[in-house]
């Protein structure tokens, strides 16, 4: 074999510091996500975090709990990653960031699952036992979804409202709230769901379009002569009635009196059906209503109707209904619409009540025939049995044959439904708990305990002192405060944490050790749960004597009492390390916007009855999920996407960096199209991070790195740069913003990384001695942005910042790591590079423009000539010959003039085979014939002389 055939011409592409490292390109999430948080689970991270952060102030985020009912929905996903990002993000900032997950496991939803599943037949002991059975499981499938998801917090010791100590917990803050004089018992309408056969309270109602049947139903007066008077007439010539207009067909049978307003002027009306009541002011709308012709005979005021009594209008048609309804006056009865008389049935409407009661109408007295379940009493005269929705019919019928009904059409209004069934509620009479919002006595009030102000005055003012994410969820929550009524806080359910109370059969009072019994009853509970509160007779409490004259209460708190009072026992007992030194609140509550009227909504007025605070420092509320159409997802639509099927398909990454990217203060658009994105976003993020690891796998911060002050100007402004970004990362996380993060985090790797200042550091990364002081200089550089980086990223993509950390950290978590501390920007070298960079930018577009020709082939085939002004032409001048590095050209020259302008040649000089160049000088070493001076520099003499870049 010949010499030249044995001889094979150098490889210098061997000779390149080519970027390497096992950070791999694809991250093929879903399959090694689960491995992360395995690891995360088998290290015991949350527990050895709090360990790292001993001793540090203290960040509390409380857990709202979600119900221990079905699988994780989006909504689920959105709120516990926003919880997740926001302690991960304050753990980075240097506090203990604590997160307790909890569970709501009490109520009526539960109830329902275990109904139908085993039918409604149920003992207590049986509903109670399946009940506490199928809330563990549904935890236990909610706990591995959000573990999933990557939400660090303390899984093995959650709080669940059913355990047995937060229980008894509830009944001692239950006890306080009594001895604070809120808590009283009586008659009046509540909201009352068929489905759910309890009360409701205002939290748990919302409104919906539901079709009706108005009706015009006529009254007959019961004294002629009376009336004749009242209206200054000496007699009348026909039979009067008094004209009342309703939505509410299945109230009438139930009627007991009829409300005028005192300053309202009523016309008596003549017309073919009998002498007419009305409103002046609505007498022609309610004539062409009715489509009668009609002759006002007198005026009178409401006030002077007062006293009045009128017939029932099924009067004549049973015993049963043969009553009558006294006129008293009201201010809710108004002119305008209807007839401007109010029909009252005080069981079944708040005014309607309160006018009742105002009037001398005993509690006793009040007629309540709708049972439970929406029926009618079995016994009650005409509709006894039927259920009221499907006794309208009935009812109308019943008066047009009296000769009662003038009028009937069908509408479509806004009206009251349950949160949960979505089904339509009435107002119901029952005698229940309530915790009362103004003055008022309790049912038993510690001496030196009650508050100088009422429930309302100070949950408003602990509104005033509470920071709301966004603003404009201060005014809701005041709003919802200042104008709700007293809270029902009883339910006649099983399965919930009870009202321990004895009641007297015959005085209906409280025995009078209730207050020793709530002691008891708590510590029963702690012990066995509320199953074996359950189990406890009359006798074991009150003794032999005391037993057979009390009904023992099988009434239970209602579940947003249970949820409402976490704070309580949750951060002030059953974890005893979750509370601040400073004071007893939580910095931060955080949840959908619907808990104005929820959770934030009974914590406050718990906290206002408790201790006299508000129990959170912030509250911050994010929107709903929807699709892309601003649909709210749904399984009847088809058109959500689930938390587990994108883990699967994605990555729980691609999910969190969603919901980190969306603004969560309006609701969040998803769909297959808008995850698609997001994946690309991710790509870009990771790939930019993947550069900065392999362009630093060979350098060793100790023995490697430079001080700040022998960097090259380059390297210097770009921790400049790196540290203003930081800044302005930093201060959208105090304030719990993510979406501005990530936005900002995609353009600083596309614009201020990719596009500038990594294109123009390859160069020296690649050609220069893997030792020299110039690429080291970019190393020391590149290594604090790695890990600055890594710390921004971290609270929303935590699993790859932990997959990177593993190959660049020191400690065994990049969670266990504060923020990099970057010295504050040089603001006159960040100036000085915005510059060159406006300039670069002018120049890339030129030579694109030549290479759009076909004259250049790559940026570096160019010949540069720029003319600037004399401030520009300083700034360029001071970076000497390494200008042609910033700019990726191989000559650029500088000419002073009045204005920028960039003049492109293509090189006519030879390619460098080793850094692409076209230089002059290739050649030049007959060694090397391929390589230019520089490249034979770097690789066997001294290495090129550069400072700047």
């Amino acid at each position: 074999m010949s010499d030249a055939a044995s001889t094979s011409a150098p490889d210098y592409r061997a000779t390149l510091n080519l970027p390497d490292t096992p950070f791999p390109m694809r991250g093929d999430l879903p399959k090694r996500e689960p491995g992360w948080v395995r690891q995360w689970e088998d290290e015991g991270l949350y527990k050895r975090l709090r360990v790292a952060r001993a001793g540090a102030p203290k960040f509390i985020l409380h857990d709202g709990p979600p119900y221990a009912n079905g699988a994780l929905h989006m909504g689920h996903a959105v709120n516990k990653v926003l919880k997740d990002m926001i302690t991960k993000a304050r753990q980075l900032e240097g506090f203990d960031a604590m997160y307790v997950p909890g569970w709501d496991c009490h109520g009526l939803p539960i109830e329902n699952a275990i109904e139908k599943k085993h039918g409604r037949n149920l003992s207590r002991d049986d509903m109670q036992a399946k009940s506490r059975a199928f809330a563990t499981e549904q935890i236990a499938l909610q706990m591995a979804g959000f573990k999933r998801l990557g939400v660090l917090g303390e899984w093995d010791n959650p709080y669940k409202t059913m355990n047995f100590a937060n229980e008894a917990g509830e009944i001692r803050a239950f006890k306080k709230v009594i001895e604070r004089g809120f808590v009283y018992r009586g008659l009046k309408p509540v909201y009352w769901c068929f489905d759910c056969g309890s009360s409701l309270a205002e939290f748990e109602i919302e409104y919906a379009d539901k079709k009706s049947q108005t009706l015009d139903v006529a009254f007959k007066t019961h004294d002629p002569a009376k009336l004749a008077a009242a209206f200054g007439l000496e007699s009348l010539a026909k039979d009067a009635f008094a004209v009342i207009w309703t939505t509410t067909a299945w109230t009438i049978p139930a009627n007991q009196a009829l409300n005028l307003n005192p300053d309202l002027n009523y016309a008596l009306v003549d017309t073919e059906r009998g002498l007419l009541i009305v409103a002046d002011a609505l007498v022609e709308s309610c004539m062409n209503r009715w489509a009668l012709d009609g002759k006002i005979l007198a005026l009178a005021e409401g006030k002077a109707l007062a006293g009045l009594e009128f017939e029932h209008p099924l009067y004549d048609v049973d015993a049963g209904f043969a009553r009558l309804s006294p006129v008293y006056v009201a201010d809710y009865a108004t002119a305008s619409d209807g007839t401007g008389i109010v029909h009252s049935s005080p069981a079944y409407g708040v005014d309607d009540f309160n006018s009742c009661v105002a009037n001398g109408v005993r509690y006793d007295d009040i007629l309540n025939p709708v049972q439970g379940n929406g029926t009618y009493a079995a016994d009650f005269p005409l509709f006894g049995g039927q259920h009221i929705w499907k006794a309208v019919p009935h009812i109308i019928e019943a008066l047009r044959e009296a000769g009662r009904l003038l009028g009937t059409e069908g509408i479509t209004h806004s009206y009251p439904h349950c949160w949960r069934h979505k089904t339509p509620v009435i107002y119901r009479a029952a005698a229940q708990w309530f915790v009362r919002m103004d003055e008022g006595e309790g049912v038993f009030t510690k001496p030196g305990e009650k508050p100088a102000q009422t429930l309302r005055q100070i949950a408003l003012a602990a509104i005033e002192h509470t920071n709301f994410y966004p603003e404009n969820g201060k005014a809701r929550l005041h709003d919802m405060i200042a104008n709700r009524p007293d809270w029902c806080i009883s339910r006649q359910r099983s399965w919930g944490v009870p009202i321990p109370f004895f009641l007297h059969k015959d005085s209906g009072e409280l025995h009078p050790r209730t207050m020793e019994i709530l002691d008891q009853a708590a510590a029963i509970v702690e012990q066995g749960g509320v199953e074996a509160w359950s189990r406890v007779t009359p006798e074991e409490i009150l003794g032999a004597a005391d037993a057979p004259h009390y009904t023992k209460s099988t009434d239970i708190l209602e579940v947003w009492f249970d949820s409402g009072s976490t704070f309580f026992h949750v951060l002030r007992g059953t974890h005893p390390d979750v509370h601040h030194d400073s004071g007893p609140e939580a910095d931060l509550y955080l949840e959908g916007h619907d808990q104005h009227r929820g959770w934030f909504h009974s914590s406050l007025l718990l906290a206002s009855a408790l201790e006299g605070r508000a129990p959170y420092r912030g509250l911050l509320t994010h929107g709903f999920t929807v699709d892309s159409q601003g649909r709210k997802m749904s399984k009847s639509l088809g058109n959500g996407i689930e938390p587990d099927e994108v883990s699967k398909k994605l990555g729980a990454e691609i999910l969190r960096l969603w919901v980190a990217a969306s603004d969560y203060s309006g609701d969040i658009a998803g769909d297959d199209k808008i995850l698609a994105r997001v994946v690309d976003a991710y790509r870009r993020i990771r790939n930019t991070l993947r550069f900065l690891l392999a362009n630093t796998s060979d350098f060793d911060v100790d023995t490697d790195a430079l001080p700040l002050e022998e960097l090259f100007e380059i390297d210097r402004y770009a921790l400049a740069r790196a540290a203003q970004f930081q800044a302005e990362i930093l201060a959208h996380y105090k304030v719990y913003e993510f979406h501005p993060v990530v936005a900002k985090l995609q353009v600083y790797c596309s614009e201020d990384l990719g596009a500038f200042y990594l294109d123009v550091l390859k160069d020296r990364l690649y050609t220069t001695a893997p030792g020299s002081r110039a690429r080291r200089s970019a190393q020391t550089a590149l290594w604090h942005i790695t890990q600055a980086m890594l710390r921004w990223m971290a609270p929303f993509l935590s699993f790859t910042a932990e997959e990177a950390w593993k190959l660049v950290g020191t400690s065994d978590s990049i969670f266990m790591e504060t923020y990099s501390t970057l010295e504050a920007g040089n603001d006159a070298l960040l100036a000085k590079w915005a510059r060159i960079c406006a300039i670069r930018d002018l120049a890339n577009k030129q030579i694109e423009a030549v290479r759009a020709e076909g004259i250049l082939g790559s940026s570096l085939q160019a010949n540069l000539r720029i003319t600037a002004a004399p401030e520009d032409h300083a700034l360029l001048a001071s970076l000497g010959d390494d200008l042609k590095f910033v700019f990726i050209a191989s000559i650029v020259e500088l000419a002073a003039g009045d204005a920028l302008a960039v003049e492109v040649l293509a090189s006519q000089d030879t390619k460098c085979e080793r850094c692409w160049h076209w230089r002059a000088d290739v050649g030049q070493d007959a060694a090397h014939p391929t390589l230019c001076g520089r490249c034979v520099s770097n690789l066997y003499g001294a290495g090129e002389a550069r400072s700047h870049a």
